[in-house]
């Protein structure tokens, strides 16, 4: 009887272990087909969701090519949008682009710039989301 309780768990165990990872790899294909199915529409013309926010940064940030990195970072990211000085000393602009790069974008100009900028800090307006890109590049104005 012992013998048919322990093959009874071992059967058990195996069991739910396939049942386990069964849904597992159900789990990973379910992510891979949504994954694809992204990508796919990424290539197909549809856009995803995009947000729009303003920008004003503070500190050593003229005279520094702060401008210029950002327009570069922008650029890399896909970020649309542009930047300027301010009479304030300061670079404001605006941003358009999908939650993730925008969400980049902010935390480099919070905290990086330019290699000889000095941020102070960095201010944004709530991130709206916008139905299309009002920019078709990113641009330093003068």
């Amino acid at each position: 009887m012992a013998q048919f309780n322990n093959n009874s768990v071992l059967v058990v165990i195996t069991l739910l272990l396939l049942v386990l990872f069964g849904n597992l790899s159900a789990i990973s294909t379910e992510e891979h087909r949504k994954s694809d199915h992204n990508n796919a529409m990424a290539g197909s013309g549809v856009a995803k969701q995009l947000f729009a926010c303003n920008f004003e940064v503070f500190g050593r940030v003229q005279g520094v090519f702060f401008r210029k990195y950002t327009e570069q970072e922008a650029k890399r990211l896909g970020v649309r949008g542009w930047c300027m000085n301010t009479r304030d000393e300061t670079v404001k602009g605006q941003l358009e682009a999908p939650l993730a790069e925008l969400n980049e974008m902010k935390h480099w100009l919070q905290s990086k710039g330019s290699p000889s900028s000095k941020i102070s800090k960095a201010e944004f307006s709530p991130a709206q989301e916008i139905e299309a890109y009002t920019f078709t590049s990113f641009a330093i104005k003068r």
